[in-house]
């Protein structure tokens, strides 16, 4: 609580952050459906379609647009609303506020200034495609999505070829021909899952290889919103890469190559013996005269 020099209570509103359905409304959380009604004021990615959702549940509270191209400005707005005493809640189109939607500009905002607000647990389409991508669950990470500029997207391969973690990404369905070719030749053919219309009437999985997936749309028109799951780099991909570094080496250059790199003459050994699958006396022989 805080109070006016004078002693007086001074009334303070309370941000939320309100998860949406992704497409099923019947996933909406009772507790949702309890802030909607009890806040002053919702702010709406779209005004018509959170309007939809709350004609659906019966919930009549007037709507401001607040979207990526409008949050700087109407961010300010909601922060003297809530100092004001107004109570008032952010939801999208679909999903969580603050992830690849507005959101997270207003909850600095709040950071800054002190303010109350609360984050509500609700739909998120890309936890719902990792689960039912049936790859690594274990280590992800989640980059919305890709980008069109040539030179971000050279960076976004460098930060990403090498990872074992999962990769997901969100596309939207003009651009997912074009985006799977960017996959295969950024990253090789590996595993991807593609998630079209999640929790809706038309939902579709398809587990594939990225060749297999770019056939596939050759003769399917892609339609709906889409998220990609895409495997991380294997072991067996690593491996690969790391016989292709020797495996034209003779042994003497293959030890060499390991103590250019600092390692002992007994730890460049060792080594060598385990990228070959042989004894460790059968490579020490080669090491003798270096």
């Amino acid at each position: 609580m805080k109070y006016t020099e004078e002693g007086e209570l001074v009334s303070e509103g309370k941000l939320y952050m309100v998860p949406t359905p992704i497409g099923n409304l019947k996933d909406i959380t009772l507790r949702a459906l309890e802030v909607l009604k009890s806040v002053d004021l919702v702010a709406a990615e779209d005004t018509r379609q959170t309007l939809k959702l709350l004609n659906h549940f019966e919930i009549k509270k007037p709507l401001i647009s607040y979207h990526q191209h409008n949050e700087m400005v109407k961010g300010d707005d909601i922060i003297q609303r809530l100092k004001k005493g107004e109570s008032i809640a952010v939801v999208t189109d679909a999903g969580t506020p603050g992830i690849s939607d507005p959101g997270s500009v207003i909850v600095k905002k709040c950071i800054e200034e002190g303010l109350s607000f609360e984050v509500l647990p609700g739909a998120t389409a890309f936890t719902t495609a990792l689960v039912c991508s049936g790859l690594d669950t274990t280590s992800f990470i989640f980059k919305g999505f890709i980008p069109r500029e040539n030179k971000e997207r050279v960076n976004l391969t460098k930060e990403l070829k090498d990872r074992k973690e999962t990769l997901i990404f969100y596309e939207a369905p003009h651009r997912l021909k074009e985006t799977l070719g960017f996959l295969l030749e950024a990253f090789g053919d590996r595993k991807i899952s593609i998630c079209r219309e999640l929790t809706k009437l038309h939902e579709e999985i398809l587990r594939l290889n990225l060749s297999e997936a770019i056939k596939y749309y050759e003769s399917n028109s892609p339609r709906g919103e889409y998220v990609l799951v895409l495997e991380g780099k294997s072991e067996e991909e690593i491996a690969k890469e790391e016989k292709a570094l020797w495996e034209n080496l003779t042994i003497e250059e293959h030890i060499l190559s390991y103590m250019e790199k600092g390692m002992t003459k007994k730890e460049a050994v060792k080594q060598v013996a385990k990228d070959r699958g042989v004894s460790k006396s059968e490579i020490y022989s080669y090491s003798i005269n270096l």
